[in-house]
């Protein structure tokens, strides 16, 4: 199988530069036969590098210790169920999959490709292909999933410790596909410019696949952010990590990407920003490979030592310079069909929400540079932490939360102050009730205040917009109220799919600001018997179990938690020691409910039987997990195809007609 595997790994090179070979000689050559060709590769691609990467799987499943990559992530005591997440531990593995994901996708956008990019789609596969033959070229020459060692050894090194974790299986491979998805919609716009067709044609594949490959990335970083909660030991979910920020920068600019690309589906707009926004997607993107691929700066999130780095810089600065040298190339084709009229103007919201979130993109990528900086030119590594991002980035993220509440209410083209302040007076009510609630319970925290505040006014805008449609329709065509939502969103997707995103952005928002202002930590040793109170809980500790295994020994903790003296979960915190990693990994014992997490982990075992224990009540955490389904919920209505309307021919009645009826 592993013969098999880098056989097929050659093979895909080879097939990818035919297929861009092809694909560019027979665009400029006037041949569609060679065009044909080139697409057809880009399908073979698929299957063969789907039986590499099957080989792989099975020489994990196999224990095939011949392999490098195999044995140093994975050995006989792993279970198999661990195969999927050994296959892309470490960069190796992971590039086979980001090239198998790429050439995937690649597929299904070339067969679904619109019919407005045709003329061009030869030049789109052009650059998908490139891409794609630059990760089967490092893995060829310098990252090779196959390569052997001179000889078997008996047993591997095993899997990291902190990768045996359900958010495992879907936080890498979303994050991984999502970054290097971004290429979609990227070779979309670049195949439009290189072929001289700089207008509206690729819009509707781009906005496609962008939506797609944000919601994947969204769900790869709440998922992300959920294995740093429950198995880190540290009680959040966010650090401002530089590799988390790798990641989180090309999904804001991909945010601002998707709502910018409606307004130019919509009124023909923002054409050259659209394609500017694209390009700064896919260099963050590729940056956040660099950083997760011998980056200069550590991370638990990261590859482990590499020597790929240069490698990844390099092409991250083709990756910049290229798009950009082909949009100056094609600066006189892409003027907007349209200009914008007012700022007062759903427009206009939607400039105001792309500069903001750039703002946010950069901030944070300052930051994760600064120390490089520092480094290079004071010799002295300075590091920017969390309240540098929670200072810059929360006024933001807080201004960014009321557009969401004003810009859906805005009409294109222009409004009126009259109109707006109508349109603002039920949200605006809710959002001064809300504060009104807040400080009648006793939070008074500012930033806590107008965060609850601004999520309250987006929810009543949306709920608003809902009902004033829901009775419309009723008016109109006598719908139920029920039948009458259902219908309302589906007349149009686009807009209620990105309403119901809006409300898991909110929900997201809840968790952030409850578990960040209001939040409780009490560390404590406890002995057998021994009990803690922290607000209306009481925790006993029952006794820890310490459990062998071949590769660790785990120490189970029991703990009773009773709320006004009545017990409501027994709980089991434990910590793991591994030598052959000599480390210790931690996995938290969550009691989750809409009100507060009540988060218990163990932070030392003593020899007289005491545990340390880390306790933490977070409150309104469990919004933000809620929040995933919900936002991939919203993607898959805005990208739900409407329904082709039915064409009825009309035959002219005549007596003939009528007799032979």
């Amino acid at each position: 199988m592993a013969d098999l595997g880098a056989a097929c790994l050659w093979m895909a090179l080879a097939l990818a530069t035919y297929s861009l070979a092809a694909s560019v000689a027979g665009q400029l050559r006037g041949a569609p036969a060679l065009v044909d060709s080139g697409r057809k590769a880009a399908y073979v691609l698929v299957v063969v590098l789907l039986v590499a990467t099957l080989s792989l799987v099975q020489s994990f499943i196999a224990r095939d210790f011949s392999l490098a990559y195999v044995a140093a992530h994975s050995n006989l005591a792993m279970p198999n169920i661990y195969t999927w997440v050994a296959f892309y531990a470490g960069n190796e593995g992971s590039l086979l999959y980001i090239a198998f994901a790429l050439s995937a996708m690649a597929a299904v956008a070339i067969w679904l490709a619109p019919a407005s990019t045709r003329p061009t789609l030869a030049w789109t596969v052009a650059v998908l292909m490139f891409i794609e033959v630059f990760f089967l070229a490092v893995m060829g020459f310098m990252a090779n999933p196959f390569q052997r060692l001179p000889f078997a050894v008996p047993d591997g090194q095993g899997i990291n410790p902190l990768l045996t974790h359900f958010g495992m299986f879907f936080h890498p491979p979303a994050l991984m596909a999502g970054l290097v998805g971004i290429s979609i919609p990227l070779a979309f716009s670049l195949g439009g410019l290189i072929g001289g067709r700089a207008g509206d044609e690729w819009i509707d594949a781009g906005r496609a696949w962008g939506v797609g490959i944000w919601a994947l990335l969204a769900v790869g970083l709440l998922l992300g952010s959920w294995w740093a909660y429950t198995i880190l030991g540290w009680g959040g979910f966010w650090f401002w990590d530089p590799v988390e920020n790798a990641a989180f920068m090309p999904w804001i600019a991909l945010t601002a990407f998707v709502h910018s690309i409606m307004v130019q589906k919509r009124r023909g707009m923002f054409r050259m920003w659209n394609i500017v926004l694209i390009d700064v997607a896919f260099g963050l993107a590729l940056y956040g490979m660099f950083m997760n691929r011998g980056g200069p700066v550590p991370s638990v999130h990261s590859f482990g030592a590499s020597t790929l780095g240069w490698v990844f810089l390099l092409f991250l600065a083709v990756g910049v310079v290229v798009p950009l040298a082909i949009f100056f190339w094609r600066y006189d084709l892409m003027r907007s069909a349209q200009r914008l009229d007012s700022m007062l103007s759903r427009e206009a919201a939607f400039l105001v929400n792309n500069l903001l979130l750039l703002g946010i993109a950069f901030a944070t990528l300052w930051g994760t540079v600064y120390p490089l900086l520092s480094r290079l030119f004071a010799e002295q590594e300075i590091t920017v932490a969390r309240p540098f991002y929670d200072q810059v980035n929360g006024p933001l993220m807080l201004a960014l939360v009321l557009l969401m509440g004003v810009g859906p209410l805005l009409p294109w083209r222009r409004a009126n102050l009259q109109s707006l302040r109508r349109a603002l007076l039920l949200p605006g009510a809710v959002a001064l009730a809300t504060v009104a609630v807040l400080l009648v319970v006793g939070i008074r925290q500012p930033y806590a205040v107008i965060g609850f505040a601004l999520c309250a006014l987006v929810s009543a805008s949306i709920a608003a917009e809902w009902v004033r449609g829901v009775i419309a329709r009723r008016r109109s065509v006598g719908d139920n109220p029920a039948i009458g939502f259902v219908r309302l969103i589906m007349a149009n997707r686009p807009r209620y799919g990105g309403y119901v995103v809006h409300l898991a952005v909110v929900m997201v928002a809840l968790g952030v600001v409850g578990q960040s202002f209001y939040g409780v930590q009490r560390d404590v040793v406890l002995s057998p018997g021994e009990s803690v109170t922290i607000g209306n809980h009481r925790m006993v500790f029952v006794d820890t179990a310490a459990l062998a295994f071949a590769d660790r020994t785990e120490f189970r903790s029991t703990v009773e938690l009773y709320r006004d003296e009545q017990l409501i979960e027994v709980m089991h915190p434990r910590r793991t020691f591994h030598p052959d990693h000599n480390m210790a990994s931690t996995r938290a014992a969550i009691r989750s409910t809409p009100v507060a997490d009540f988060y218990v982990v163990p932070s030392e075992n003593r020899e007289d039987g005491a545990v340390g224990f880390r306790i933490l009540v977070n409150p309104l955490v469990w919004w933000m997990w809620a929040a995933g389904p919900v936002m991939i919920a919203g993607a898959v209505i805005a990208l739900w195809p409407a329904r082709a309307p039915v064409r009825r021919s009309v035959v002219a009645a005549s007596p003939a007609a009528g007799a032979a009826d």
